[in-house]
């Protein structure tokens, strides 16, 4: 592609409500570069995950700059890659590749746009003791964030016990003993100081709350990923109940940020990007 060219897209299930084609182009369109991005939404055609060989080898071939990667692609694709940046490697978990010389290279810009989101909503955020709710693609990501931040204790909580216990046991090797996988959510929220959901429940096509009302306080505060509704069941109950919240469009931004910069070279304009963010929320 021309330096001012760029052809990117997003793959996944169910994203058609996906904000990201809008905010990479639009931020394209603001530092003078033509990108467009498109929509591969998995559940359109029949095979789903069996079908991300053959998307990626076409992505090479037609020329694509880069890809967006989401649920449920964000671990599966990491082994199809040609090459991995270091912290992808480490969480486990792509959301972003980058296609240079034929070449896949996976990165991850998650964990780093989610810090930069809880920064941003709820600055000076008690990570005394938190909840991880999902230990997905994103979970990794946000999990590896968490502990670079400085949280005292992370517990993970996952419907599938030896997925939270294999990401517990990555995480201790690391940054040491602050991780600890707990089967039960109501034990792992007891004294918690916040609570981070990261489970694709509650987005549009899966209403809903991953955990009962009544295991939330006051006291806490609760980070959702999920951005398509952008206020999710689990928000507005938070949020009746006096806890502080940050909704997934912070996270959205921050990861669009980062893999502008990733696609193009170019620093984005991250307040513009999320301005231009929040400007189309309403109307989804």
């Amino acid at each position: 592609m021309a330096a001012d060219k760029f052809l990117c897209g997003l793959v996944g299930a169910g994203i058609q409500q996906s904000l990201t084609p809008a905010m990479q182009e639009e931020e394209a369109r603001q530092q003078g570069l033509r990108l467009h991005y498109q929509l591969i939404d998995l559940d359109r055609t029949p095979g789903s995950l069996a079908q991300l060989p053959m998307l990626l080898e076409a992505a090479r071939t037609i020329g694509f700059d880069g890809l967006n990667v989401t649920f449920p692609c964000k671990q599966a694709v990491v082994p199809l890659l040609d090459e991995l940046s270091a912290p992808a490697r480490e969480m486990g978990a792509v959301n972003t590749v980058v296609l240079h010389d034929g070449r896949l290279v996976g990165h991850n810009t998650d964990g780093s746009g989610w810090a930069w989101g809880l920064r941003r909503a709820l600055p000076g955020a008690d990570l005394g003791r938190v909840v991880l709710l999902g230990a997905g693609g994103a979970g990794c990501a946000i999990a590896d964030a968490l502990c670079r931040m400085g949280v005292g204790e992370l517990r993970i909580v996952d419907a599938d016990a030896a997925r939270a216990q294999a990401l517990a046991q990555a995480l201790l090797d690391r940054f040491g003993p602050r991780a600890v996988a707990l089967a039960d959510a109501a034990q792992a929220l007891h004294g918690a100081t916040g609570l981070v959901h990261a489970t694709p429940t509650g987005m549009a096509k899966l209403p809903g709350l991953a955990i009962p009302a009544s295991l939330l306080r006051p006291s806490m505060w609760v980070s959702e990923i999920v951005y398509f509704p952008i206020e999710t069941d689990l928000l507005r109950t938070a949020r009746a109940l006096g806890c502080r919240v940050m909704d997934g469009g912070a996270m959205a931004v921050g990861q669009a940020v980062g893999a502008f910069e990733l696609f193009t070279g170019r620093q984005a304009d991250a307040a513009r990007v999320e301005r231009h963010f929040r400007s189309l929320v309403p109307s989804r």
